[in-house]
């Protein structure tokens, strides 16, 4: 993923994957009608993996085996159709930040319904930059004009593909 150059954190602790939860026969019809949850954000809808198996810009690993997405981070309000997702960069000085948090929230608004309101930032205390990051993340028009970035969106792209975990 580094493409020759030097790593900012070229040896991050890797972490274990949790595993992946059996769904039940409802959860798996169509015709029930099962309330969106922060597991199902974080493990699976049906096959599609979503957060858990975003990959590092850096490094050929999940943000889950980095620590930066954890289940706990992860808070789901199907009612009111928000989702809000906290992530910790690896280092406090991590110039990936506005990347990773820009290819959590562009797989959740490609897999979630459009009622859901996205919410990503950075897990307070966490990095240098927090704020900005956190502003980036959170304007609409940023946002957007990123992914209209041929380059970027080829590189958040890269981070979504599926590869064998």
């Amino acid at each position: 993923m580094s493409g020759g150059v030097q790593l900012e954190n070229a040896n991050p602790v890797i972490f274990q994957r949790s595993g992946d939860r059996m769904l039940t026969a409802s959860e798996e019809d169509e015709d029930v009608h099962d309330p969106i949850d922060d597991r199902e954000i974080f493990d699976i809808l049906l096959v599609l993996h979503l957060i858990r198996s975003i990959n590092d810009p850096e490094h050929p690993l999940s943000l889950e085996e980095l620590n930066v997405v954890e289940q706990v981070r992860v808070k789901v309000n199907d009612t009111e159709s928000t989702v809000s997702v906290e992530f910790t960069p690896t280092i406090p000085h991590c110039s990936m930040a506005t990347l990773i948090g820009l290819s959590i929230k562009v797989k959740l608004l490609r897999s979630l319904p459009d009622r859901f309101k996205t919410d990503v930032h950075i897990t307070p205390g966490t990095h240098a930059s927090e704020e900005a990051v956190n502003k980036q993340l959170a304007d609409k028009e940023r946002v957007a004009a990123a992914l209209e970035n041929s380059s970027l969106l080829e590189v958040v792209n890269q981070c979504l593909s599926s590869r064998t975990i």
